[in-house]
């Protein structure tokens, strides 16, 4: 199975090339290495690529160094051996860790998957983790339209989300690791904490709602 990875990067200088270094060779076949105009437009460039390459998983993680690419055959080894359509990274599974997280945010992260646990019937450790694998084949189910516009931002991934665990497809989660690195008030993230996270909440609300599809 020809396997890609997409890695959003935006002022990842001196950062993205130490993740690359630490790709095994055989992990994926490509990598796909996307400047963010929003990191939803950015991912979805991937898509195309990926599409257009007949790729059958699509990796997709952090170019911060947040994500370790020697786990990348945690995520895909479920698709390719197991059958399963997607594979979520959680640091909060036997295995996983999250290192030098800051306070707010280890409270969010661990909080709301028992949101999307109660509002979509699926047990979830880990949801906010951008570290995860899927076949790409799901980006052609026509009850899934990722090229709405207002999927550009943080909404795509939660949005692709939601559907894969509505729609029936085969889920699961396998532990990862996610280490910041630093703490301080700047730096250790691009997701601002009110711009941002509205976007990150707001796509289960609205689409447990009807209001988008």
């Amino acid at each position: 199975m020809r396997r890609v990875a997409i890695i959003p990067v935006y002022r990842e200088v001196g950062k993205i090339g130490r993740v690359i270094e630490r790709f095994a060779p055989d992990s994926v076949d490509q990598i796909y290495i996307i400047v963010r105009q929003g990191i939803g437009y950015a991912i979805k460039q991937g898509y195309t690529s990926a599409l257009s390459e007949r790729a059958d998983i699509i990796v997709v993680m952090a170019g911060n160094g947040k994500d370790d690419p020697q786990e990348i055959p945690r995520l895909t080894s479920p698709i390719i051996r197991d059958g399963f359509d997607y594979v979520q990274g959680s640091r909060f599974l036997p295995g996983g860790r999250g290192e030098r997280t800051p306070f707010l945010r280890r409270i969010f992260t661990r909080l709301f998957p028992f949101a999307w646990t109660l509002l979509t019937g699926v047990h979830c450790t880990e949801v906010t983790n951008g570290f995860r694998a899927y076949r790409a084949a799901l980006l052609q189910d026509p009850e899934i339209n990722v090229w709405q516009e207002w999927l550009n931002g943080y909404e795509l991934e939660y949005y692709l989300h939601y559907k894969v665990l509505t729609l029936g497809y085969r889920f699961t989660e396998r532990p990862v690791s996610k280490t910041y690195s630093q703490t301080q008030k700047r730096g250790y993230s691009h997701i601002s904490p009110l711009k941002d996270w509205r976007q990150i909440v707001t796509p289960i609300v609205l689409l447990r709602l009807g209001a988008r599809h």
